[in-house]
């Protein structure tokens, strides 16, 4: 501590009165400064280690949250319903098989079965949509290439599966029983006489057609469908009648259909 001090004389009467004023210029050791250096880091850093976390949780959010539109982008929301009936099959459900990459998303790669944009990016500026094929962190997601694809750009794996096979994607099957108006079964004589038609996207840009006939019993199973909302005809071939549905595929399914017909053709 350093201390300065003045006088102040003064008369009173025949006596001198001398007033000593003390001045403190006390000021900061260097040890003092040290410790308060090293509270103001302490505090700093705690400060910034609970921002980044704040950061990193909304981050993570936000990229699940973005995963599970490019998940319905994909294979449909399941949510949307039409005619208490799905109506959303997304990507898949047009084409019959996975998109290449992000871009065919939002760009038809050539198919004529494509009908999207399927994702609108709604952060996007400028000259496109791109932002969406990259996490909250801006690390590209993985190509979707498979039933699943991640998010690694907080330094962890976040990952988002779209079915649990590609089997539940694209080997469901529809299962169908046919009688006529007595619920007679067609028999060894007329089991030719039916064909069940299933027409669904090939997965290449066209539409590919499977064909069933029954058994004796009336039985037949197609299987190897995908998922999607697809038109499923039946077929008296002696008078060329058609009957025309649409059925709904969803993943992992074996769907059953018991069709009759109108009148006793057997």
């Amino acid at each position: 501590m350093y201390v300065n001090a003045e006088s102040i004389e003064r008369y009173e009467g025949s006596r001198m009165i001398r007033i000593i004023i003390k001045k403190s210029n006390r000021g900061y050791s260097l040890i003092e400064m040290v410790v308060v250096i090293i509270i103001i880091g302490i505090l700093a850093t705690v400060v910034l280690k609970s921002m980044s976390r704040a950061t990193d949780v909304s981050r993570t959010e936000e990229t699940k949250k973005e995963m599970e539109l490019l998940a319905n982008a994909i294979t449909g929301d399941p949510e949307l319903v039409s005619g208490g009936t799905r109506s959303d099959y997304g990507y898949v459900g047009d084409i019959g098989a996975l998109p290449p990459n992000w871009d065919a998303l939002i760009a038809n790669p050539g198919y004529a079965t494509w009908a999207g944009p399927y994702i609108k990016d709604e952060f996007a500026i400028g000259a496109g949509d791109t932002e969406f094929k990259s996490d909250g962190w801006g690390v590209p997601y993985s190509n979707p290439v498979s039933v699943s694809f991640s998010s690694t750009g907080g330094g962890f794996t976040i990952t988002r599966r779209i079915a649990n096979s590609s089997g539940d994607l694209f080997a469901n099957s529809v299962s169908v029983v046919i009688t006529d108006l007595d619920y007679s079964s067609p028999g060894a004589i007329y089991k030719d006489s039916v064909r069940f038609l299933i027409t669904f996207p090939s997965g290449a840009g066209s539409y590919l057609t499977k064909i069933g006939t029954p058994g004796a019993d009336g039985f037949c199973r197609i299987d190897s469908i995908p998922i999607g909302n697809h038109i499923f005809r039946t077929v008296y071939i002696p008078d060329n009648d058609t009957l025309f549905r649409r059925i709904n595929v969803n993943p992992d399914q074996d769907i059953f259909l018991n069709l009759n017909y109108y009148s006793d053709v057997w």
